[in-house]
């Protein structure tokens, strides 16, 4: 069994998946989930499920939500010992059982290891591995306390560094060409993060479109300050001035399969 929270909130193994809700008990399982093998105080629970506005038997209803939890976890085939109850809280064992956030976090480490060994084709394989496992928005979109926020943030900003690595990796491999399109999609998806645009500024060059990389700089220029009042970063303004001058390096780096020009290098 394993639990899953990048996407809705569920219990997977290799013949069913069981879908956790209501909401409540959710954000229960997501924060025990957090906090896996610590304890959880009732008053944490609660602070993440009503945040400034429990209910005035908040505990009571706390208590039927982690009732429903349990049978919930019973059904999708976990031990009775999974939640246990203690004086103060709840702790949640895991046990054999992996949650994805943890592989993805591991498999992230190790792409990036990788990359910075130039070790290409294997930190690929490792940084696909982790993004395939997304299935949605972490935990389904669900939005608790500060805990689950923060988790959820993290999870989130780590998705778009294994993309980002993953993409620096391919273009260190020569794989520019096969970048152009999809970086087009990303950039459009993430108008403000600079990566994307450097990425995709490299990615022309090196296929022979220097007006097209030069047009994302300025598209990439004009939105910063539209959005944020901000000039574009060094990076991107090093990759549009050795544009400029046409550096022979640019194109020197990709042949060479280094990564001078990523931020991995």
């Amino acid at each position: 069994m394993r639990f899953e929270v990048l996407g809705p909130l569920r219990l997977a193994d290799r013949n069913r998946v069981t879908v956790v809700g209501p909401p409540r008990v959710q954000a229960v399982l997501a924060v025990l989930l957090i906090r896996a093998g610590e304890l959880v105080t009732r008053d944490q629970l609660i602070a993440e499920i009503w945040a400034d506005d429990p209910p005035r038997r908040a505990t009571a209803a706390l208590q039927v939500y982690v009732s429903q939890l349990r049978k919930i976890l019973a059904a999708a085939g976990f031990p009775a010992g999974t939640v246990v109850t203690h004086q103060a809280g709840y702790v949640l064992h895991k046990g054999a059982h992996e949650c994805d956030a943890d592989i993805v976090l591991r498999l992230a480490a190790n792409g990036r290891v990788l990359s910075r060994h130039r070790r290409y084709p294997e930190a690929i394989g490792a940084l696909e591995g982790a993004l395939s496992l997304w299935h949605g928005p972490v935990l389904g979109g669900l939005r608790a306390g500060h805990l689950v926020d923060g988790f959820v943030t993290r999870l989130e900003e780590t998705r778009m560094a294994c993309l980002e690595t993953l993409i620096d990796c391919r273009l260190a491999s020569g794989l520019h060409r096969e970048l152009v399109g999809p970086l087009h999609s990303i950039v459009a998806e993430h108008p403000t993060r600079e990566t994307f645009h450097r990425q995709l500024m490299i990615a022309l060059y090196r296929s022979d479109r220097q007006a097209d990389a030069l047009n994302v700089y300025h598209l990439a220029r004009k939105t910063l300050d539209d959005q944020l009042g901000v000039r574009p970063g060094r990076m991107l303004q090093r990759v549009q001035q050795a544009i400029l001058r046409a550096d022979d390096e640019l194109l020197a780096t990709c042949h060479a399969g280094g990564s001078e020009w990523t931020e991995s290098a």
